[in-house]
C-alpha cells in the first residue's frame, strides 16, 4: 500500500543527485575534510521529516546533553525538538505557556528580540532588575511575595543565563541556586535561552545550567525549559536550534511547528548533523573553545 496522506513526492524526481559540505578540523585548522550526504542521509535531507527532528540529529542532541548538564531523557520525563533557531522556538514557547494579558517576568534589560513576541501576546511585563551578578534575586522574591492575589501569576521567567544580551552578564552560582528555588515555591517555569553556553571562557569555573541543576538537589524535575542555538557555533544561516524541557511544553512547541511550517529544513538538519558527527563530542568542545 502506498500512503498519500503526508503528500510525500516521490525521491526520484528531485534534482539534488549529491550535497557536501567542507568543513576545517576542530583539532588543526588547517587541515579541511568533505563531508558527503549521501545514500539514505540524502534522501532524508529532501524529504519531509518527523516535526521535532531528524533522528540522528536528536539522538546527537539527546547525548549531547547527557555529556554538558547530565540529564538523561529517557528516565526523566522531558524531550528535545529541533527548531529553525532557537527564536522560532522560543515564540511557540511563549505561545504555548501564555494567554493574551498574562503577567511573564523578564529580566532587565532584556534580549530585545522576545519584546515584540510578548507585546504581541499583550503580556504582562514584570521587569526584573539585574546587576553584575545576574537577575536580582532578591528583587524578585519581593514582587513574589507582594503579589496580589487577585492577579493571575506569572507561569514563567525568561532569561539569558551566559553573556546575556544584552548586559553581557553571566548569573552567579548563588544567583542561580536562588532563581530556582523561587521557581519551585512560586510554580513558575524557568525559560532559560542559552545561545553563548559553549561560548564561555575565562579563568573561573563555568556555572551549571539551570537544566542541569533542576536534576541534581533531589527534586522532582520540570522546572526548566532550556533553549540552544548552533547559530554562534556552527552557522547563523543554517538556523538551527534546540529545546529541552517537560515533554508537555515540547510537545506543545511541536504541535505548534506542525501547523505552522511543519519541520524544520531536513537540508538544514542533515548539514548540521553531518558536521557534529564528524566532529564527535571531543571536537565539538575543541570547536567551541576555538570560537569562544
Amino acid at each position: 500500500m502506498i500512503s498519500l496522506l503526508a503528500g510525500k513526492p516521490a525521491p526520484q524526481t528531485f534534482p539534488v543527485t549529491s550535497i557536501s559540505v567542507t568543513v576545517r578540523s576542530p583539532f588543526d585548522p588547517t587541515q579541511e575534510t568533505t563531508l558527503p550526504i549521501q545514500g539514505e542521509a540524502l534522501a532524508e535531507s529532501l524529504q519531509y521529516t518527523a516535526t521535532k527532528g531528524i533522528p540522528s540529529l536528536l539522538n546527537w542532541v539527546d547525548d549531547l546533553q547527557k555529556i554538558y548538564h547530565n540529564r538523561h531523557s529517557t528516565s526523566e520525563g522531558w524531550g528535545i525538538s529541533v527548531g529553525t533557531g532557537s527564536q522560532d522556538l522560543l515564540y511557540k514557547a511563549f505561545h504555548a505557556l501564555l494567554n493574551p494579558g498574562d503577567p511573564v517576568l523578564i529580566e532587565a534589560p532584556v534580549y530585545g528580540g522576545v519584546i515584540p513576541i510578548l507585546e504581541a501576546l499583550k503580556c504582562e511585563l514584570v521587569e526584573i532588575p539585574t546587576d553584575a551578578e545576574g537577575l536580582r534575586t532578591a528583587d524578585l522574591r519581593s514582587i513574589l511575595e507582594a503579589w496580589p492575589d487577585s492577579r493571575p501569576r506569572p507561569r514563567a521567567i525568561y532569561t539569558v543565563p551566559y553573556g546575556c544580551n544584552p548586559t553581557g552578564t553571566t548569573a552567579s552560582l548563588e544567583r542561580r541556586k536562588e532563581l530556582l528555588a523561587l521557581a519551585r515555591q512560586y510554580h513558575f517555569l524557568i525559560l532559560e535561552d542559552d545561545p553563548y553556553y559553549y561560548l564561555y571562557y575565562g579563568e573561573q569555573e563555568r556555572p551549571p545550567s539551570y537544566f542541569k541543576m533542576e536534576a541534581e538537589d533531589g527534586h522532582p524535575v520540570g522546572q526548566v525549559v532550556r533553549f540552544d542555538s548552533l547559530s554562534k557555533i556552527l552557522s547563523a544561516g543554517l538556523r538551527l536550534g534546540f529545546v529541552s524541557g517537560p515533554s508537555r511544553v515540547v510537545d506543545a512547541i511541536a504541535l505548534h511547528t506542525s501547523s505552522a511550517n511543519l519541520q524544520t529544513s531536513s537540508t538544514a538538519q542533515a548539514i548540521g548533523f553531518a558536521m557534529l558527527s564528524h566532529f564527535g563530542y571531543d571536537g565539538f568542545q575543541k570547536h567551541t573553545e576555538y570560537v569562544s
